[in-house]
């Protein structure tokens, strides 16, 4: 037996494919299993969290406010959402938030909306009095706009000064830095102005929606209290 015969008897057999699919299918198996359990397993704490985020939010759009109960929109019309807050288990879809002072007394109405900004959708959510027709406040919920610029919704807090007590009649209006005359007026922030007009399309849309369903339901609470 020759010297080449020996290498080629002696050199290990390559795996068929069928070997190799199999085991990257079992790898992909107990790959997704542990993906799953580990989604499974913080999902909790990630929607605890968001759930905090939110309540701490509400009181900062409503300042003053001491508590706040959950509306949903059931058919046009706003209803006591009394199964679960949403600083426990969560808010159900088209909910907004109505807050309160140490009185009773109605303070706003917090609401959440969403818009595409330059990067992403920016989440936010703003303090609307109804009586006065007026947000007051606004608060950025989750937004990857670009950092150093758009994202200065978030951090500029002479932008956020706007919405100490901006009017919604006759409808928002974004004007340059330094030139707002009016109450329903915006001040853009310089370097960022596509990120400060998606924030404002989100408020004057989601005032647009809601607008309505707040009124009658103020209409409803007064008139049951006469």
């Amino acid at each position: 037996m020759n010297e080449e015969n020996v290498h080629t008897e002696d050199a290990p057999k390559e795996p068929s494919s069928g070997r190799l699919i199999a085991t990257l299918g079992i790898a992909g198996f107990f790959s997704g299993i542990l993906l799953v359990g580990a989604y499974l397993f913080t999902l909790p704490m990630i929607q605890a969290n968001k759930a905090r985020a939110l309540e701490a939010a509400i009181y900062k759009v409503l300042p003053g406010s001491k508590s706040f109960e959950t509306l949903v929109l059931k058919d046009g019309t706003l209803e006591v959402f009394k199964n679960a807050e949403a600083s426990n288990q969560g808010a159900p879809p088209n909910s907004i938030f109505a807050g309160y002072d140490s009185t009773g007394a109605l303070v706003g109405i917090a609401v959440p909306a969403e818009e595409p900004g330059f990067q992403d959708i920016i989440v936010g959510i703003y303090g609307y009095n109804p009586s006065a027709k007026t947000i007051i406040g606004f608060e950025v919920l989750d937004s990857k706009e670009t950092p150093g610029l758009g994202d200065k919704i978030v951090k500029d807090m002479a932008f956020k000064t706007n919405f100490a007590a901006l009017s919604v009649e006759p409808e928002l209006v974004v004007v340059k830095k330094g030139q707002k005359k009016n109450p329903n007026e915006v001040e853009a922030i310089t370097g960022a102005t596509i990120s400060s007009k998606a924030v404002v399309r989100l408020l004057q849309k989601s005032i647009g929606n809601w607008k309505p369903a707040i009124e009658k339901y103020i209409a409803t609470a007064q008139k049951d209290k006469q």
